[in-house]
């Protein structure tokens, strides 16, 4: 006990960037081992918990919303290419439209005509599968801090690295550009709606977007990303050859598993043959270059029970795609409603468990978790405001006389 507030377990921290990204991964993975609409949802709000439960209040946190209109209109693209180009192929005819007559050389290719119920359902499922993938990276870019990241990329992908987090920070920065100008529209007693609002909030948001794109390179140019010093060209070349010739073993190995056509020695073999040259050249082109760290981000055990729920997920799903997937990929010939089996949905179930397991998010600003709301009611202590740490991993309380002399004028 300490200034008359309870116990609290775990100190909100910020969780590496680095478990968010594998747990979900674990779930992008589970969610394309089916295609059943009702394990695909329960994906979903199993993700959708998790950042509900687990995420701050950074500009980046925003950004989830924008991952589910992503999803739904990934879902009616596919249903609508369905019916512009592969109606009619089923028993089952919903309605016929007029079919438009094609050239010659376009034979096989039919546009409109009739619509069957088994095509628009196996693009609602094609479309749910990817659209619950994205939604799985729209989590993992509303939980973890990209800039954050950015520290615990491999040496010799630093570069690199510093692009990739640019870009992953791109629609975040569009959404809390998105909302400052909406405020400052309303501040200024704008009440349009629509697509009448659309010019004056397009225009004023892209020039926000290009001003932070900007100043954001020029911060890291001053600061030295992307320049390789006093590197060798014979230590890049290497470097390059054992990453791209890892790489491409790995990407030839993950074929050899998921195609049972291949022959096994495309593999398994190729795969941990490739993650080995890959991580050689990774530890080569990290001794090459010399940067520091401040605060560099830990690994405890909150990351790793993260990382356990999400690997967890998708490899008991997998596993359960081969014992028994007639409940993973619901007949569309003949039709067959989808079935929710026990198994399958507690593989998914375990990617839950961050949402609990895992450390409460840092917040910028007291919280109702805080201490401060749990003072006993009647106990003369005074009200304490909290302030972060320059650190940012720990907050203080602040004395209520530093913040009267702080905010009085």
């Amino acid at each position: 006990m300490t200034l008359g507030f309870p116990d609290r377990r775990r100190l909100p921290r910020t969780l590496h960037p680095g478990a968010w990204w594998l747990w979900a991964l674990g779930l992008a993975t589970a969610a394309s081992r089916t295609t059943n609409p009702l394990l695909l949802v329960l994906i979903i709000a199993v993700a959708g918990l998790v950042v509900a439960r687990r995420r701050g209040d950074a500009p980046w946190a925003l950004a989830f919303r924008l991952y589910l209109l992503l999803g739904a209109f990934i879902v009616f693209s596919r249903v609508l290419f369905r019916v512009i180009f592969g109606g009619g192929q089923g028993d089952h005819i919903l309605f016929t439209l007029p079919e438009i007559p094609l050239p010659a050389w376009a034979a096989g290719i039919r546009l409109f005509g009739p619509v069957a119920v088994e095509q628009l359902l196996g693009g609602f499922y094609d479309g749910l599968r990817l659209a619950t993938m994205v939604v799985c990276i729209g989590a993992a870019n509303a939980l973890a801090n990209p800039k954050r990241l950015l520290k615990a990329v491999p040496g010799a992908l630093y570069q690199v690295g510093s692009a990739v987090v640019v870009a992953l920070s791109v629609a975040p920065q569009l959404v809390e550009s998105v909302l400052r100008v909406r405020r400052a529209r309303r501040l200024r007693g704008g009440r349009q709606r629509g697509m009448r609002a659309l010019r004056g909030i397009v225009i004023p948001v892209l020039a926000d977007a290009m001003d932070r794109s900007l100043a954001l390179a020029a911060a890291m140019d001053s600061r030295g990303y992307g320049r390789v010093g006093a590197l060798s060209r014979r230590a890049r070349l290497v470097t390059g050859v054992l990453v791209l010739g890892g790489l491409v073993g790995v990407c030839v190995g993950v074929y050899g598993l998921m195609d049972g056509s291949t022959p096994r020695q495309l593999g398994l073999p190729m795969l941990v043959a490739g993650a080995a040259v890959a991580a050689a050249g990774l530890l080569w082109g990290g001794r090459q270059v010399r940067r520091s760290v401040h605060r560099p981000d830990r690994w405890r055990l909150g990351e790793v029970l993260v990382i356990c729920c999400g690997v967890g997920a998708g490899g008991l799903l997998y596993l359960t795609s081969q014992v028994d997937a007639a409940n993973l990929y619901p007949s569309l010939n003949p039709l067959a409603w989808p079935e929710l089996a026990l198994l399958p949905s507690l593989a998914v179930l375990v990617g839950v468990l961050p949402a609990w397991l895992a450390p409460p998010p840092e917040l910028s600003s007291p919280s109702p978790g805080d201490p401060d709301e749990h003072r006993p009611a009647g106990s003369g202590a005074p009200a304490l405001a909290w302030r972060r740490t320059p650190g940012g991993d720990v907050r203080q309380p602040v004395p209520p006389s530093a913040t009267h002399e702080r905010t009085t004028p």
